[in-house]
């Protein structure tokens, strides 16, 4: 199957391949509708992306830049470059889906937004986004979450929005969606539910790919600059949902590079799941052999997630993505690594992606010389008293 079929408009019925789709109650199906006619209309609309780009400029901070990690790259033997998506405002590449997720509020008519959130950062982005255009925002995060993202729950309350623990199930990202799916329900005349990830009931995971494609695209360009028109052999990101992986895809998935998304050795739902249904989307999920969703476990609150987006599924099957794993000791020592040798802290997240890199490297898995784009997809100021008490 050739890379031109990947990654396109999945149409009506939000499929893609045997994945995705739109498993929802009925009291959701015309919210659903909504949502999606009023983005078909946006995204359409040469005002709409005008405004949304210039937002992207002006308050994000877009472009954001390409780095070249040298030090780094010398000590694992490929050119290493790294989508800067940490220098983004509030941190993380999660600011590109809400600006314009915000905006479609705003068209909708809605006064109200929802978000849900596991490692703070896409509450934070939702709260910011909240802030500058007047809207009241509710997040849901997980109980254990709010503990290990002390400072990002602080944030989030700063910029004016309402963080509500979810003290049900694992007390994770799961289970902070399936509070703010119920909220939807309830709500739905003046609340739009801002989700996060390439995950969920369609239209989600297809917007909130083609909101997050400009890291992709953006890469593209500046590899080619910095390569003399030449594309990466490698391009690598971390999966939880997989919305920063999805939108760095978007841009390469009709090049030969190879695509490569990391998951947390906890999670792993590629590799460990089956396909099954839970928050409005058939996707590989982790579960047991009755049904039964099993909890992720994971250092990163971000990937602690038992399923992935369905695209990612899709590309996974199809063959033009493959997915791997790291573990959570593997983690902490590339986030050391990538800190000492470009003085760079990185999430928790992205460490993941890095640390299958410096073991594929040393396992010949990933030929020298090779050039690698990864994106960086967020800072790591957020997961500090994390690692701190890690390496005590």
């Amino acid at each position: 199957m050739s890379a031109a079929v990947h990654m396109t408009d999945p149409g009506p019925d939000g499929r893609f391949g045997d994945f995705g789709g739109r498993f929802i109650p009925e009291s959701l199906v015309p919210a659903c509708l909504e949502v999606e006619q009023a983005f078909r209309s946006a995204w359409a609309d040469p005002v709409f992306r005008g405004r949304l780009d210039d937002l992207l400029r002006d308050y994000a901070g877009r472009p954001t830049p390409v780095t070249e990690a040298k030090r780094l790259s010398e000590e694992l033997g490929v050119r290493i470059l790294l989508k800067r998506e940490d220098l983004t405002h509030t941190g993380s590449h999660k600011i590109n889906n809400v600006l314009g997720q915000g905006l479609l509020t705003l068209q909708m008519g809605k006064t109200r937004m929802l978000a849900e959130t596991g490692a703070g950062q896409h509450g934070v982005a939702s709260a910011t986004a909240a802030a500058l255009f007047g809207l009241e925002c509710v997040v849901y995060m997980g109980e254990v979450d709010t503990e290990r993202q002390e400072l990002n729950v602080f944030r989030m309350r700063l910029l004016g929005a309402e963080v509500r623990p979810v003290r049900s199930g694992s007390r994770t990202l799961k289970d902070a969606v399936n509070e703010a799916l119920r909220d939807w329900v309830a709500t739905v005349e003046h609340t739009h539910y801002c989700i996060g990830s390439v995950m969920g009931p369609h239209p989600f995971p297809w917007m909130v790919r083609e909101l997050q494609s400009v890291v992709g695209h953006e890469a593209r360009e500046q590899c080619r600059a910095l390569l003399g028109g030449a594309d990466p052999d490698l391009v690598l990101a971390c999966v939880g949902g997989g919305s920063n992986a999805a939108g760095t895809f978007a841009g390469f998935v009709e090049t030969g590079a190879d695509l490569v998304g990391v998951e947390a050795a906890g999670g792993a739902a590629m590799d460990r799941g089956i396909p099954g249904i839970l928050h409005g989307m058939r996707s590989y999920l982790l579960q047991d052999e009755w049904g039964q969703i099993l909890e992720a476990e994971s250092i990163s609150a971000g990937l602690d997630y038992p399923g992935i987006g369905p695209e990612h599924s899709y590309l996974g099957d199809s063959g033009r993505a493959r997915y791997a794993q790291a573990s959570d000791d593997e983690v902490l020592d590339a986030l050391q690594l990538l800190a000492r040798t470009e003085g760079i802290i990185p999430a928790l997240e992205p460490a993941h992606a890095l640390a299958w890199l410096v073991g594929a490297t040393r396992r010949g898995e990933v030929e020298a010389g090779s050039t690698v784009l990864m994106t960086l997809s967020g800072r790591g100021d957020k997961d500090a008293e994390t690692v701190m008490g890690l390496l005590k």
